[in-house]
């Protein structure tokens, strides 16, 4: 069987973001920024680096500065160009690189992330796919493969659905899609093979603490499944109960990723990422971490 590439990423950004109410009302959260850049463009980032040039956004009502973002802002490069600072038109223009593709989609309903998912089928065609949640903000090991990267180099070589996964606190089990798995094998030492998906089980029902983070590669047969089922939790419909639905016609596995996941879609998530990433950035991290030993903490 000749091997496939993955080529096409899925962005679900149609969400209310209600958690960052009153910075949300007319800005989407996918674009709140973490130092500078918004959380839309970090997801980006990570899908290039996977090899992936195929942008695909299901969007909503009120987030066209997402659309706008991934646009070329003619005036301002003119503006920039005249003033001469070039080191801030080649940070502009790089945020979308001349063989990157982007396409938008409106998800008309909000009715869960596997509807939204859905909403990208005539896009994705019968291709593999990524799909990314811009609120998990991952970031891979400093010198290594981002996280969709790592994952992409295990699709080369199995060649079916994979969901990156992490240990998760027994409480917060409500938050997550939870897998149980198979030890990994000799063949794949990397990946283990799902047993059971369940979304969002209490922690005294749920099959492990083994979380699905916001990182999914899904072949393409996942669109006939999420069609055909029911609504799950919170009468939406769940990508989990598609990938349930999936397991039953061919293997998905877990992958441990390495690095570190932000949840910025809480305010705790947003501003570790905030404080951490500017730590690290090139131009401001001597200075940030100078200020915040000054800072007398109670």
């Amino acid at each position: 069987m000749q091997k496939v590439t993955l080529k096409k990423a899925v962005f679900p950004v149609a969400g209310l973001g209600t958690r960052f109410l009153p910075a949300t009302k007319a800005s989407p959260k996918e674009m709140l920024p973490v130092v500078d850049k918004p959380l839309i463009q970090y997801a980006v980032e990570e899908a290039y680096s996977a090899g992936i040039r195929h942008m695909i956004f299901v969007t909503g009502r009120n987030k066209r500065a997402i659309e706008d973002h991934f646009d070329t802002a003619y005036e301002l490069e003119s503006e920039l160009e005249k003033a001469e600072k070039h080191a801030l038109l080649s940070v502009l223009r790089s945020v979308q690189p001349d063989d990157m593709h982007c396409a938008f989609v409106r998800q008309p309903r909000s009715l869960g992330l596997g509807h939204a998912v859905l909403c990208a089928e005539h896009l994705i065609g019968n291709e593999p796919f990524a799909v990314l949640l811009a609120d998990d903000l991952m970031m891979g090991p400093v010198g290594g493969l981002s996280v969709l990267a790592q994952m992409a180099a295990q699709f080369e070589q199995v060649q079916q659905s994979i969901v990156a996964v992490q240990e998760v606190p027994a409480a917060h089990t409500r938050r997550y899609g939870i897998v149980a798995v198979d030890a990994a094998t000799d063949a794949y030492p990397a990946l283990m093979k799902v047993q059971k998906i369940v979304e969002k089980p209490a922690p005294d029902v749920a099959p492990s603490r083994m979380g699905v983070a916001g990182r999914y590669i899904l072949t393409p047969a996942i669109f006939e499944h999420i069609r055909n089922q029911s609504s799950g939790v919170g009468g939406e419909i769940q990508l989990t109960d598609g990938i349930a639905g999936l397991m039953r016609q061919e293997n998905v596995y877990a992958f441990q990723y390495q690095g570190k996941r932000y949840d910025c879609g809480s305010k705790e998530g947003f501003l570790e990422a905030t404080v951490e990433l500017a730590l690290q950035h090139p131009e401001i991290g001597d200075h940030f971490r100078a200020y915040l030993k000054s800072i007398k903490l109670d």
